[in-house]
């Protein structure tokens, strides 16, 4: 047999991202009807009605391609913004973004830093392009440790992410400690604040991303249509930041990322803002029903400023997700960050959330 094509030996160690099981999946391998999924974050209302009215109307020109700059959805997010149309990136959702920014900005002899419980997504994206990262433990608080990660900057530092709140903890850091962070990070370094569930936050001390751009140069903020908007399935996701990281993100772009939908359905979800409005309220309202009842049923959770909660299990995090499987509910179990005893679990519709307390309640009798 031929020898295999060379390729960088650190591509042979990268574990994939591994979604949420899918619900027709769990069906058919179980013989269960039903079945709910709580597992990926989603929206439990579903997309914006705006953005799927939007969808319809223009499904009939998805032969044509999609603007590859994105113009009118950029145009839109400046003015919602406050911030110049050379300042926004757009992408196949946030995550796309990710990539974009390691490959526009560091190379196999640069470093990167990150928190060592913060999304995944940041450790694949860095690993898959071969880029030395550090990852820092995290505070006490199951926050990022900023001072710590900003200590950890060396020369070689290309890039520091943080996920604000994060995933999958829920938890946030405070206006003050970002901001300290800006300033305690060394100039060469650019900060990625990710604010994918940025919508959700109730918490007075949380910093807007936003506000924050004039602190540095060095700074780019992501948020993403996939929470809160609801068009997870559709991936469209934007970040802002300086012209020169706009830039440079536009040039090691695919072209024709974000599909012409996306786009559409990006411009109208920004108009509607009274479901962005009934979603955030009825996530609040449900997660300060459902937290009391799993507490009486002996998890531990977690302070939360997402759509999801970080649950502690005392039985173990896989056996409980196995136990939920068998019931027809499926969470995120969380060997990947090595929270061997916890499981994360988003925020359902009142109907779902019940169900989940039912099958838990089986699960631990």
């Amino acid at each position: 047999m031929a020898n295999p094509t060379p390729h960088p030996i650190w591509v042979r160690d990268l574990k994939p991202y591994v979604p949420g099981k899918p619900v027709e999946e769990l069906e058919r391998e179980m013989g269960i009807q039903g079945a709910i999924k709580l597992a990926s974050n989603e929206n439990p209302l579903g997309p914006s009605p705006k953005a799927m009215d939007a969808i319809r109307n223009l499904a009939a020109q998805s032969h044509l391609y999609p603007d590859a700059g994105s113009y009118y959805l950029k145009e839109k997010l400046s003015e919602r913004l406050g911030v110049r149309h050379s300042q926004i990136m757009i992408g196949n959702g946030s995550n796309e973004l990710l990539t974009l920014i390691v490959r526009a900005f560091s190379t196999t002899e640069s470093h990167a830093v990150i928190s060592e419980g913060a999304f995944i997504a940041y450790t694949i994206v860095l690993n898959a392009a071969g880029v030395p990262t550090t990852r820092v433990p995290m505070s006490p608080q199951w926050t990022h440790d900023l001072e710590a990660m900003a200590a950890a900057c060396t020369d070689n530092t290309r890039l520091l992410f943080v996920a604000n709140p994060n995933n999958p903890t829920g938890t946030y850091n405070s206006e003050e400690a970002v901001r300290k962070l800006l300033r305690d990070v060394p100039e060469h370094v650019l900060v990625v604040l990710d604010e994918a569930y940025f919508e959700y936050v109730w918490a007075d001390d949380y910093p807007d991303g936003m506000s924050l751009l004039g602190e540095r140069e060095n700074l780019a903020v992501l948020r993403t249509f996939s929470k809160s908007y609801g068009l997870a399935g559709i991936r469209v996701g934007y970040g802002v930041g300086p012209d020169y990281v706009a830039d440079l993100v536009q040039r090691v772009r695919e072209p024709f990322s974000v599909n012409l939908l996306g786009q559409t359905a990006a411009m109208a979800a920004l108009d509607d803002e009274q479901f962005i409005k009934d979603s955030v309220q009825m996530n609040r309202e449900e997660m300060l029903k459902l937290v009391p009842q799993l507490n009486g049923l002996g998890f531990s959770t977690y302070e939360t400023q997402g759509n999801f909660l970080l649950v502690h299990a005392p039985m173990g995090g896989l056996k409980l997700y196995d136990g939920l499987l068998r019931q027809g509910v499926i969470v995120r179990p969380l060997m990947p960050y090595g929270l061997t005893d916890h499981v994360r679990i988003s925020i359902g519709l009142p109907e779902e959330n019940e169900r989940l307390v039912e099958a838990l309640r089986a699960v631990t009798s």
